[in-house]
């Protein structure tokens, strides 16, 4: 199972803390985790899942390997700048938003049109069809139920 994490390319150490517990949890539970493969929401969750022993795709934006976080065990150069977001999303069974801002706006909407769960947690409100998320432990609860549901 794959589940996504995508959110803010910069945050703050609650937010940082939140998103690591997150990627602990999904490498915990045996997912592989997906992420744009940079900084913020992405590199903590990143950290969270390699410490815990977990594989970190990271589909990154640019034409580098070294523009991944160093967390990232499997770098995909893309090329695609934001257009790597439709397969960020694409790569999953389910999508766990944190935070985020217009990128990751448009992360939960491609994955709403492909039929992708999406848990939003101190995301973007009031989207429908984003299942919100009390802290870091039910919204992975909630990917791994929903994806589920959705293979």
């Amino acid at each position: 199972m794959n589940i996504s994490v995508i959110g803010a390319g910069t945050c703050d150490k609650d937010t940082y803390a939140i998103a690591e517990h997150i990627g602990k949890l999904i490498a915990h539970k045996g997912a592989v985790l997906v992420t744009g493969g940079l900084g913020g929401v992405m590199e903590a969750a990143s950290k969270g899942a390699k410490e815990t022993g977990g594989t970190v795709i990271g589909l990154l934006p640019g034409f580098s390997k070294k523009d991944a976080n160093a967390y990232v065990t499997i770098p995909v150069i893309t090329g695609l700048s934001h257009a790597r977001n439709v397969i960020v999303v694409r790569s999953a069974d389910a999508v766990i938003a944190v935070a985020g801002e217009y990128g990751t706006l448009s992360e939960i909407a491609i994955a709403l049109k492909l039929g992708k769960p999406v848990i939003g947690l101190n995301t973007w409100e009031n989207i429908e069809g984003v299942v919100k998320a009390d802290n870091a432990d039910d919204a992975v609860a909630r990917a791994f139920e929903l994806a589920g549901k959705s293979m």
